[in-house]
């Protein structure tokens, strides 16, 4: 071996003549990059990574019943907004539910309309910079405590709550293990 060149005969500019044209087989693993026709844009679209007040995050929204059990998740950037989540969660249940209880980031007018077209109650407290405050019912809020109860049980899983997957595919794979566990409980409960 000499030095600077690796095994074999291959050279830094193997792929290319020195004229400025590519050959006709100029991709046969000379590099770890993709084919210059893929136009592929590796980064944080795979990743659901965003910048947001508390650093470079994500977010994970979840759906669950009234006893506080999840049924799906969503990983958004942590730059999104709440409310984008909605649409991806709302049309997952097979019945629809009597209630919505939610947190403020969700306080949008297109998102009541839609729970008020739905016939599902609008359990969400307005934002403080609303103009026209919007009453919800307070003690059916109250059992929005669930769903938090339950974040404090899957962040029990150390690789959830530091999140050390790179690929959102293999981060929402722990969140459903941690989730399977969870739901173990109320099965051998029962």
């Amino acid at each position: 071996m000499e030095r600077g060149r690796g095994l074999g005969d291959r050279r830094c500019d193997a792929g290319r003549d020195h004229g400025g044209h590519w050959p006709l087989q100029h991709r046969q693993h000379h590099s770890p990059r993709p084919c210059l026709g893929s136009r592929r844009k590796r980064g944080t679209h795979r990743r659901a990574l965003g910048r947001s007040r508390g650093g470079f995050t994500s977010k994970l929204h979840c759906l669950a019943d009234a006893l506080g059990r999840p049924i799906a998740f969503h990983l958004t950037g942590g730059e999104a907004a709440d409310c984008k989540a909605y649409y991806a969660l709302i049309d997952l249940p097979e019945r629809a539910p009597d209630a919505l209880l939610a947190d403020k980031g969700y306080d949008a007018d297109a998102i009541r309309a839609d729970l008020a077209e739905r016939n599902i109650a609008a359990v969400i407290p307005g934002r403080s910079n609303r103009r026209v405050k919007i009453d919800h019912d307070r003690p059916l809020y109250k059992q929005r405590n669930r769903i938090e109860r339950m974040f404090g049980h899957i962040k029990i899983n150390r690789a959830i709550a530091t999140r050390y997957d790179q690929l959102a595919n293999s981060f929402l794979g722990m969140v459903h293990i941690a989730t399977a566990r969870y739901w173990l409980k109320f099965v051998h409960a029962a």
